[in-house]
């Protein structure tokens, strides 16, 4: 069976993304096994820490490296990569090995998707620098800038990511998609 990793670009412990990425884990769950990245403890990106490569780092990198299909799941703050994710691509961009570029980074040739929830924009900033960053990351971007799924007044006052079935059709098919490609 395939292994899919999700990667929700918020730490928030039950964010609207979270929330996505289990409702795709399900959808997901006959095609693939399917894990969550944990990077909230790896250090600020800094050329001058990043050999030896830090522990939390390398764990990481490990994560993905045994995936052979990658799942980001994020809101967009201010119609931007949150910081933590952009943090975490940074340094899954790096060489394995110092100024070895011939190599590789973890994540080059690596199959990735898009989703994610924000307000009325339905996550499009952030899906468009996404697409953007991953491409030039040498990833294969399947499905292209994903699916955006938009909250209304009552997500935000209950908290809960309540999903419509056009949202599921939308995800389904993104799934399948994926699926396919991994």
């Amino acid at each position: 069976m395939k292994k899919v990793l999700m990667i929700v670009g918020s730490l928030r412990k039950n964010s609207f993304n979270l929330q996505l990425a289990r409702e795709i884990q399900g959808m997901l769950e006959d095609r693939a096994q399917v894990s969550f990245l944990e990077y909230g403890d790896i250090p600020f990106m800094n050329q001058d820490i990043e050999f030896p490569v830090p522990e939390s780092v390398d764990r990481v990198r490990q994560a993905v490296r045994e995936a052979d299909g990658i799942w980001i799941v994020s809101p967009e703050y201010n119609y931007q990569i949150p910081g933590v994710l952009k943090n975490l691509l940074d340094w899954l961009s790096r060489p394995l090995a110092p100024n070895d570029w011939q190599r590789g980074s973890a994540v080059k040739g690596k199959a990735v998707t898009i989703s994610g929830v924000a307000g009325k924009s339905g996550a499009a900033g952030v899906r468009k620098n996404l697409s953007a960053l991953l491409e030039a990351m040498s990833m294969k971007l399947i499905a292209g800038m994903g699916t955006g799924i938009s909250l209304n007044a009552e997500a935000f006052r209950s908290g809960v990511l309540a999903l419509s079935e056009a949202h599921r059709a939308a995800i389904r098919d993104q799934v399948n998609m994926f699926g396919d490609a991994v």
